[in-house]
């Protein structure tokens, strides 16, 4: 009788988590905002991007570069993405050759013996998943070309269909001779043509014979036409966030899975002649196209800081070197790359940066030393840092410097060092929509005597490739409490930002930004940071709620078997901020409950509100809801002019809701 009690009620339980009838749900809810009281300053660089070579980020997403192995190094036995059209009975071949460089960086090139001359043969790469076709496009690019044959004649370049039935743009180079040359040409779709992926690259010489390529390079117009630059739509999306800082070159990218393979910023400089590449970590090659500079430089595109992690003697398969003089040289390579950096034309390496096409220093405030050196079970990171932070400190000592072994969910602890306090400490959460929720407050009690946080990684996990809205739910949640203790929190920036779409595109789940060879997208979560970073003042309003309240967590089958107790946690998170120059109001509230939520507002410390203001929302029918590459905009933001606002008044915040109510007071 006891055994089936337990179970009824337990059944009770469940039933009122999915139905909402917790009676705290039922209390009436009340914000009190003290605009009286002084409030802690808003961090102005809360907001930021994180970055790294990972789902295609760079060679097939960000960086514009449209040819796929480019300099034939992705696999030493056979030229990937690379084909030869030809007829059957058509003897010409391709092959790898390794034994005509063009320099020390272009080691390898492809041998086209041609036997049979005509559009039905050709060589032929695919892209990243294609060639994207657009109207009235004119796309840039170039190749090192050489022949056995001074007599060879011009030869054709051509974006084409697939089935090579379709022309969209066609070329004519001449000048191929016994010697490497470099060639460029350019290729214009007419006005006519419609968008597709359906293509590929071919390149037709004229006259049988052996030719030789490589680096062949292809590029359609980049953001602010930079040289060697972005790609347009995907750097649109990051200039509407906002952004304060880049945090570059990336987590995981930046240490490489071997000291061979880490991120060896002066090979990345100079033309792309000049760059070998390397072996990224998440199972493809990188170009290096994506260099220091041209991180830099996309940092200035969009008016934000660099904030750069430097390697720090550790490997992602746990190599290390401890702290002396075998560390000794990469310590000084840290030096010099803040000199690259910031260094004016009379240092070496701002001389060198002057060289590479950009003589004006960038601003730096932020070094980072290595990337989550807490999963370090050696101790050696302390050694290490200790190293890096004592040249750094000695040579800038402007500069503030970040210790990577912050807290992580995972080990529950943070990792503090005893022999150098770092000015920052970097912190990484990722998590399901729960988690985030439940642990909204996680900043509320922290040490406001220790270094400052900077949350370099997180995100909530929910939904592929890119978050659904119950995502977007736990980021807004975890959002309120960052800004809440941004006097703390100083930094944040959420990961991995990019995931290329396409099959094969994804190595990790939950990206921000999602695209595929034609167009792009901003998920739930994108517009939820969107519109935490467009909208906030500079100081943070002491906000104090009542009657919040709460839900119940959601069980799967397995857990109501083994009887585990759900947990109840807020359903509605806040945070408030002002510009206190415009008195402008921004009340940030996120109603993560299946009910509407109405909620008691009362603005004190303030001598009148205006009547006028706007209402800035974003909301789903299901939490499962999400935006897609042929759905980008089923939840976006609505901006809404809104009259009704006065020092105490009551709003209705709909369910699965994210919320900024903009209101000018004085």
């Amino acid at each position: 009788m006891l055994k089936s009690s337990r179970n009824c009620l337990y059944a009770i339980l469940v039933c009122c988590m999915f139905l909402g009838m917790h009676s705290s749900a039922q209390q009436p809810t009340k914000l009190t905002l003290r605009l009286d009281q002084p409030g802690v300053t808003l961090s102005p660089v809360l907001y930021g991007l994180m970055t790294e070579e990972i789902n295609y980020s760079y060679d097939g997403g960000i960086y514009a570069e449209l040819i796929r192995n480019r300099s034939f190094k992705d696999n030493i036995k056979n030229p990937d993405h690379w084909s030869l059209i030809k007829d059957v009975a058509d003897s010409s071949a391709i092959v790898l050759d390794n034994k005509h460089p063009v320099n020390q960086d272009l080691t390898e090139c492809l041998r086209f013996n041609l036997a049979t001359v005509g559009k039905n043969t050709g060589l032929a790469n695919d892209g990243f998943w294609g060639i994207p076709v657009f109207a009235s496009t004119n796309y840039q690019g170039s190749f090192y070309a050489m022949t056995d044959d001074n007599s060879a004649g011009p030869i054709t370049i051509s974006i084409e269909s697939t089935d090579g039935k379709s022309t969209f743009a066609t070329a004519s180079i001449t000048g191929v001779s016994r010697t490497w040359k470099k060639l460029t040409f350019n290729l214009i779709t007419a006005a006519s043509v419609t968008p597709t992926a359906d293509t590929r690259f071919v390149i037709r010489p004229s006259a049988k014979g052996a030719y030789w390529f490589t680096l062949v390079s292809l590029f359609p117009p980049t953001y602010q036409n930079t040289v060697n630059g972005n790609r347009r739509d995907i750097m649109q999306l990051l200039a509407s966030m906002n952004p304060k800082f880049l945090r570059l070159p990336g987590g995981n990218y930046l240490e490489g899975n071997m000291f061979s393979t880490r991120y060896n910023w002066k090979k990345t400089l100079g033309p792309i002649d000049e760059r070998p590449g390397h072996q990224g970590t998440w199972g493809y090659r990188s170009s290096d196209g994506m260099g220091l500079l041209e991180y830099l430089e996309w940092c200035e595109d969009l008016k934000m800081e660099p904030l750069l992690a430097v390697f720090a003697g550790y490997t992602l398969n746990r190599d290390y070197l401890e702290a002396g003089p075998f560390l000794q040289p990469y310590v000084d390579e840290a030096l010099e790359e803040i000199e690259y950096v910031t260094g004016d034309t009379t240092t070496k390496y701002g001389k060198q940066r002057a060289r590479d096409g950009h003589p004006t220093p960038f601003p730096l405030h932020y070094v980072e030393v290595g990337n989550e050196d807490g999963f370090d079970m050696s101790g050696s990171y302390e050694g290490r840092f200790t190293q890096f932070y004592d040249a750094i400190r000695s040579k800038y000592p402007t500069l503030r410097i970040i210790s990577t072994t912050g807290g992580k969910d995972f080990l529950g602890q943070r990792f503090p060092l005893t022999k150098r306090i770092p000015d920052v400490v970097d912190e990484h959460y990722y998590r399901n929509a729960f988690d985030m929720e439940s642990d909204a407050d996680h900043y509320d009690n922290y040490d406001r005597n220790g270094p400052k946080i900077f949350v370099g990684e997180w995100a909530t996990r929910e939904g592929k490739p890119t978050p659904n809205f119950n995502s977007a739910l736990g980021d807004a949640a975890w959002m309120t409490g960052m800004e809440r203790n941004s006097d703390i929190v100083v930094m944040s920036c959420s990961a991995p930002l990019f995931v290329n779409v396409n099959p094969g595109g994804m190595q990790w789940e939950s990206d921000l930004i999602g695209y595929n060879t034609l167009t792009s997208y901003g998920s739930p979560s994108y517009y939820a940071q969107q519109m935490f970073s467009n909208y906030h003042g500079n100081n943070v309003v002491n906000t104090i709620g009542e009657g919040i309240p709460v839900q119940v967590q959601k069980l799967n089958h397995k857990d109501s078997l083994n009887k585990v107790t759900p947990k109840t946690y807020p359903s509605l998170f806040y945070v408030a901020t002002r510009d206190t120059k415009t008195g402008r109001l921004y009340i940030k509230v996120v109603n993560a409950g299946d009910a509407v939520k109405e909620v008691s507002l009362d603005i004190k410390g303030v001598s009148s509100v205006k009547n006028i203001g706007k209402i800035v929302v974003m909301k789903a029918e299901k939490p499962e809801d999400t935006n897609t590459i042929s759905e980008p905009e089923k939840i976006t933001p609505a901006v809404l002019a809104y009259k009704g606002f006065k020092k105490t008044f009551t709003y209705s915040f709909p369910k699965y809701s994210i919320t900024v109510l903009q209101i000018y007071t004085q």
